[in-house]
């Protein structure tokens, strides 16, 4: 791709957000019933190709239960209240009406709280017995604390998760955070991420992670492009992760998977992540506005606590539905935000592709939002 100059001696990439894409519909088309949503990952497979955010605005280990049995995965949020304290359901309340002012320094409060490893196993052990996957997030810096009570909890799928996260942590204050020795200490698919770019999803795949996470700074509630400047358009970002992915697949015969994280709202939305190589998609917002979400209509990040530098902010977040009709329908509204599946499957019916695999393939063009 061309670079554009900035100014004299410095030049950048032209990306594409979400937004500046669109499908082109093929020659061929099919009727919605005959497309398939499912999508697999090792042994794991799943109706639907949505991954709930870990963010205790959207997943609860409720919650986690009802996504997988509407055919989703919640992703536990392993440092949030849920894993802090015994009973958070006060606190979410309290969150809830909170002042805007005081928001932040309340959270920070509220996640300054030890994560006791009892709870960990307590949360994952509760989710397993409803008979759904267990899928739980942790980041990399707190990784090498609870890589044992994640082992003993026999959780199913582990997503290690930080705004940026490396194939290799280089600190003054110890050994280097190797995710690859992480990676690999675990007899269960690990998803790892986020990610921007051609080389760091390269480098993420060699920790043999079974999936990476794609997406920086694009999510409702982070600030991340404010406080740190750093951020990435999406639709190029899984285009440069799909690059990746194939010259991986080329040197070593395996197939990760892409999870196009933040930025995303509509059925259309997750249908172009899709054309742009993602295998799934992971949600936040979207699904925080469940009538029957944890958040009670506000939603937030684990990084709305970080006691010295917050990346994240509370956001409103008003009622379009329940979960339920969110992911599956019937929808009652026509912005797109609810019924995702059947967005998604009428896209697919639209590009005549029967598979998620086949949507990868689909033509699109670009096409500026002011068009």
């Amino acid at each position: 791709m061309a670079e554009i100059e900035i100014g004299m001696g410095k030049t950048g990439r032209r990306a594409y957000g979400l937004d500046d894409v669109a499908l082109v519909p093929d020659r061929r088309t099919r009727d919605p019933e005959d497309v398939d949503l499912s999508w697999e990952i090792d042994a794991f497979r799943f109706e639907l190709p949505i991954m709930a955010a870990a963010m205790d605005s959207v997943v609860s280990p409720a919650s986690a239960v009802a996504l997988g049995n509407l055919g989703a995965v919640g992703v536990l949020a392993l440092e949030g209240l849920w894993t802090r304290y015994e009973d958070p359901e006060a606190l979410l309340g309290e969150i809830a009406v909170l002042g805007d002012d005081a928001s932040t320094a309340r959270l920070q409060a509220l996640y300054a709280e030890p994560i006791k490893p009892e709870l960990i196993r307590d949360r994952i052990k509760e989710i397993r017995a409803a008979g759904v996957v267990s899928c739980a997030a942790i980041t990399p810096q707190r990784l090498p604390t609870f890589a044992d009570t994640l082992l003993a909890a026999e959780l199913d799928l582990l997503v290690v998760q930080g705004t940026v996260v490396s194939a290799e942590h280089v600190t003054r204050e110890g050994d280097p955070l190797n995710l690859k020795t992480f990676v690999r200490r675990f007899d269960i698919p690990v998803i790892v991420g986020g990610c921007a770019s051609y080389q760091s999803a390269r480098h993420l795949m060699r920790t043999g992670a079974a999936g990476v996470l794609v997406g920086v700074g694009a999510g409702a509630t982070s600030t991340t492009r404010r406080v740190l400047g750093v951020g990435a358009a999406q639709a190029t970002a899984i285009a440069d992760a799909r690059a990746a992915r194939l010259r991986h697949l080329d040197e070593t015969g395996v197939y990760v998977h892409l999870i196009a994280d933040g930025g995303l709202s509509t059925g259309g939305d997750i249908a172009k992540a899709v054309a742009c190589g993602a295998d799934a998609v992971m949600l936040g917002a979207p699904l925080a506005a469940a009538s029957d979400a944890p958040g009670g209509g506000w939603h937030w990040g684990i990084n709305s606590g970080h006691a010295d530098l917050p990346r994240s902010e509370r956001v409103a977040v008003p009622s379009v539905g329940t979960l339920e009709e969110i992911l599956v329908g019937p929808a009652h509204r026509a912005d797109g935000r609810t019924n995702l599946a059947g967005g998604l499957r009428r896209a697919m019916a639209t590009c005549g592709t029967p598979t998620l695999k086949e949507l990868q393939r689909a033509e699109l063009t670009i096409t500026p939002v002011t068009s």
